[in-house]
């Protein structure tokens, strides 16, 4: 009975008329998942890198991929094809230890900065405005007297003659990977920079100038592209996240892109109606209390709350209406206060405790 070849579309996870782009997508993918480095002690998945890593190198040259689409799925066919003598075993003619380390030196060498969070406290008035803050930072940069290169001077690999890769031929399969030598960067370090010590990256500390927009609340993020650590390799720098805190303030506090306010009147204002100073995010405003206003009352200003982002209309105020009773009452007054306590003509309180002996 003929072994059958390996379904090498099925083991990437691809259809037949997969693009180069896409076959090499789906490899990275599965050979990062796989990784033995990743996965120490992990048979199963050394065993995976193994067959995806030997799948790719077929699929991913387009001579190979053309042979091996037009010899058919069996073993015999495909010895028959290549006029192969005696046993073909896969595993013995492709030699896959070189490649183990071929995905994370890449990472190595070339890869994007990491992103950096830090905070930035506001007042609720700063948060309505807008401000520009200094922030301090740390981060890795390129180091200034290597370029990031690590360093003071290099010469041309002699092994890839400065590709930084090579090929390499097993068996039957001929491939193109990193070269063991530079590490895929295709020069060759003299001298290590005295100014890094070879890393290519310093630690630095600054301060920058951040300017927020306006009506942000807190947990807002602010991001400043590149402002990140550094890449290696020539990769792109990382960015830097600014996370924004509002202070809790005295008198105002916030929900979403309204305001809210207790505002203390006394009794007259209340039961005769007035006009009263209510203060307001960005200044004082006069509102008119009705005659009759109740404590715990809310009223609204309209158009008196924070900047939508979104609809660039304003929020609201909301006023809560606090009854203000004085402390000290001289005897005179008591008889005034009498009088208009029989002004009530029920218990304020009658409906509460009707319901609550229900």
């Amino acid at each position: 009975m003929a072994a059958t070849i390996k379904d090498y579309y099925k083991i990437l996870g691809v259809n037949k008329d997969i693009s180069p782009e896409g076959l090499k997508k789906a490899y990275r993918k599965l050979a990062r998942k796989y990784h033995p480095d990743l996965n120490p002690g992990d048979k199963t998945a050394e065993g995976k890198f193994k067959e995806i890593n030997e799948a790719y190198a077929v699929l991913s040259d387009s001579q190979k991929r053309a042979e091996y689409d037009r010899a058919g799925t069996t073993f015999e066919q495909f010895r028959e094809f290549k006029d192969f003598k005696g046993t073909y075993d896969f595993a013995e003619e492709f030699d896959f230890s070189d490649l183990f380390g071929t995905i994370l030196r890449e990472e190595t060498y070339y890869s994007s900065g990491k992103d950096i969070l830090v905070g930035v406290e506001l007042t609720l008035e700063e948060a309505f405005r807008g401000a520009t803050k200094p922030i301090s930072i740390t981060r890795t940069i390129n180091c200034s007297k290597c370029g990031g290169g690590g360093a003071e001077s290099y010469q041309r690999c002699s092994a890839c003659k400065g590709t930084g890769r090579i090929q390499a031929t097993k068996g039957f399969f001929r491939m193109a990977q990193s070269c063991p030598k530079c590490g895929g960067t295709g020069k060759k370090n003299i001298s290590l920079c005295k100014g890094c010590s070879g890393k290519g990256r310093v630690i630095h500390t600054e301060t920058v100038k951040v300017k927020i927009p306006i009506s942000v609340d807190s947990g807002s993020i602010v991001k400043l592209r590149g402002m990140g650590d550094s890449g290696r390799g020539g990769g792109p720098a990382g960015d830097l996240h600014i996370e924004v805190t509002i202070k809790p303030h005295q008198i105002f506090s916030r929900k979403g892109d309204d305001i809210y306010v207790r505002l203390p009147v006394t009794f007259g204002e209340a039961a005769m109606g007035a006009k009263v100073e209510v203060p307001t995010i960005d200044g004082v405003t006069m509102m008119t209390l009705p005659a009759g206003t109740q404590g715990g009352q809310r009223l609204k200003l309209s158009g008196k709350g924070f900047v939508s982002p979104r609809t660039k209309t304003r929020g609201n105020e909301y006023v809560d209406i606090k009854i203000a009773i004085p402390k000290d009452i001289p005897e005179n007054a008591k008889e005034t206060i009498k009088t208009l306590e029989s002004l009530y003509t029920e218990n304020p309180r009658r409906m509460m405790i009707e319901k609550g002996d229900n």
